[in-house]
């Protein structure tokens, strides 16, 4: 195995892979700079993995494994996209420089963790990230933060679906999280509900995309609800046949928004990167915890969105009718797309992310050798 300047660990199980292989392009990309090499800890994720790219893939079920494949690549540069608790074994490994660039950038409570504190480096999309983390963490050296942008939002992609006549509403919402504090999925509060309302909006096409999660679910509330919404697409896709509502269960959802013209979206990275990919469209967010003062606060894209919480959906049809027509939010998410992401257009990114990687390869090994080599695993 030769080396290579840059490690992708990935120690999700199988049902988390959407977390890497959103950055998979991405770090293709990367390969043609800095060679790059994927070491994942789970065989079946490795092998959803390997599907889907052309890098190579290594698998390192033990930390002996993992100080074998580490000792044989001698990477400069380890990547995280999540906060595992398998990512401490990597962490044990002194002689690389460790990067965390998340799966995404979201206002949700876990996007700000102490975990941060571990890497060396957290790469973030923009000022609204470094101000949660100053905000939410106690003595976080913010000087660890380095603003990339969102690169995946760089990438073409073709679109999933056909134009349509319609107005074409997206429905998208997150899963449930692991902890009741990083719930803010409003599939079982309220997901029915919001898919009947879109219905019943003239004119219009539904598309219902939900997290990867959502479809896997096992909490009973949000697996029942997922199934009736799937019914409620169905019913409607069979009583209007040319309308063209459907759902998409798999697939990238960036491939989604194309054709779309509103979106109806939880707290989570989709409204987020429907701000910068889709600017002049309306956003409706909802808000399952039904707190004005929390969701102003903390997730600051609620200040250029209509909100909808369980109480209020009886409502949305007729929102939804007037936001089509009438945008009142524009000028403000133009407003907080330079809050989230600079001054970022398409394509400067990946200029940053390739730039902020080369400049770690070069830094570790100047530091490597200012120790004399002296740095051990």
């Amino acid at each position: 195995m030769n080396a290579v300047p840059v490690v992708a660990y990935f120690a999700g199980d199988p049902s988390r892979t959407y977390q890497l292989v959103q950055w998979l392009e991405v770090l293709e990309v990367l390969d043609d700079v800095h060679r790059v090499c994927l070491v994942l800890r789970d065989r079946e994720a490795a092998e959803l993995v390997a599907a889907r790219t052309r890098l190579r893939v290594v698998t390192a079920p033990t930390l002996a494994d993992l100080s074998a494949v580490y000792a044989e690549l001698d990477a400069k540069v380890v990547l995280y996209c999540n906060n595992s608790v398998q990512n401490f074994d990597s962490l044990l490994d002194s002689r690389r420089l460790h990067v965390h660039v998340n799966h995404g950038e979201s206002d949700k409570q876990s996007m700000a963790s102490n975990n941060a504190k571990a890497y060396d480096r957290v790469f973030v999309a923009g000022e609204a990230a470094v101000q949660r983390y100053v905000a939410e963490l106690l003595e976080f050296d913010a000087r660890r933060l380095v603003r990339i942008g969102r690169p995946q939002l760089d990438l073409r992609r073709t679109p999933l679906l056909e134009p349509s006549e319609r107005s074409t509403v997206l429905y998208a919402p997150t899963w449930e999280g692991d902890a009741a504090y990083n719930d803010y999925t409003s599939v079982d509060v309220m997901g029915p509900a919001i898919v009947r309302a879109v219905l019943a909006v003239p004119g219009v096409r539904l598309v219902y995309k939900p997290h990867p999660k959502v479809v896997t679910s096992r909490t009973p509330a949000v697996a029942a609800a997922h199934r009736e919404v799937l019914d409620v697409v169905a019913e409607a896709a069979g009583r209007e046949p040319g309308a063209g509502h459907t759902a998409v269960v798999e697939g990238d959802i960036l491939a989604v928004m194309p054709v779309c013209d509103a979106i109806v979206t939880d707290v989570s990275s989709v409204g987020l990167d429907w701000l910068y990919l889709h600017t002049d469209k309306p956003i409706v967010l909802t808000d399952r915890h039904e707190d004005d003062d929390r969701l102003r606060q903390h997730v600051p894209l609620s200040r250029c969105a209509d909100v909808v919480r369980p109480g209020e959906v009886d409502g949305l049809s007729e929102l939804l009718r007037d936001r089509l027509e009438h945008d009142e939010h524009r000028l403000a998410r133009t407003a907080m797309r330079h809050h989230y992401f600079d001054d970022l257009h398409v394509g400067d990114s990946t200029v940053r992310f390739l730039g902020a990687v080369s400049e770690l390869v070069a830094l570790r090994d100047r530091l490597l050798d200012e120790a004399g080599g002296a740095i051990t695993a």
